[in-house]
């Protein structure tokens, strides 16, 4: 119940209706804090989606793999090619390389002798010439240079000098390597000049490239491909399994 006083401006409450109004407004007060704290968590949570994929299937409903793993084999021609290690090896690694490559010279550093030295009599190292000569001048001039001197059964002693000295590429050091190794200088000098093997190695280049070969390292074990500049146990893990007879042929 209110009263009037003798001012027509005051007015008076009941306590109990004073206790309403406060109830009131604590709830109104509630409401609004709800909805700034459930908007920003909102806005946070969407943050966190927009980082992710937008749907992720939750882990207890992604299907386990049940198939082993598939193998392509694939056909990569090795003879009459410059290799080392027995013809009739039952492990052929054909290597796509560019003497310029600096993931090829790491593989040669790191890997090439300790792979050879892992399995001897059991393979036959081939090397094939893929050399990406928009970044790697030098890399054509040095597969010519090699095979001249395969021309003279000094393919593997030329490739490894080349390889030990990558930062001097150039007809300096191909001849200087040509001494070092007693070569015929006036036939290696002959066979550089007339570009002798520029269309074997272009054929080498096309034959990789059109069988979808993108970058130097590449390899086939077995017709197996292996990319890149991999340590020795990678190498060790396909080599072991097809000599176990365990990847289909």
């Amino acid at each position: 119940m209110t009263t009037t006083s003798d001012s027509e401006d005051t007015v008076t409450f009941k306590r109990t209706h004073f206790y309403s109004v406060l109830v009131v407004l604590a709830f109104a007060v509630g409401i609004l804090t709800g909805y700034v704290a459930w908007g920003r968590s909102s806005i946070q949570s969407q943050t966190v989606v927009n980082d992710q994929p937008a749907v992720q299937a939750p882990a207890a409903q992604v299907p386990m793999a049940t198939q082993p793993p598939q193998f392509t084999r694939y056909d990569i021609p090795a003879d009459g090619f410059p290799g080392i290690g027995p013809e009739d090896a039952p492990i052929v690694i054909v290597e796509f390389s560019d003497f310029q490559c600096p993931f090829c010279k790491r593989f040669y550093d790191e890997t090439y002798q300790q792979l050879l030295a892992a399995y001897p009599d059991k393979i036959r190292f081939v090397y094939r010439h893929l050399p990406l000569t928009s970044i790697h001048p030098e890399a054509f001039p040095a597969a010519e240079a090699s095979m001249c001197a395969n021309e003279q059964n000094a393919f593997s002693e030329y490739h490894d000098k080349i390889f030990e000295n990558q930062d001097k590429l150039g007809r300096e050091l191909y001849t200087q390597i040509a001494n070092d190794l007693n070569l015929d200088n006036v036939a290696f000098e002959d066979c550089l000049n007339t570009g002798k093997y520029k269309d074997l190695i272009q054929q080498d280049s096309d034959f990789a490239l059109n069988l979808g070969v993108q970058s130097t390292p590449t390899f086939f074990i077995n017709g197996l491909a292996l990319v890149g500049a991999q340590p020795l146990e990678a190498f060790k893990q396909l080599i072991d399994k097809e000599l176990a007879g365990e990847i289909p042929k």
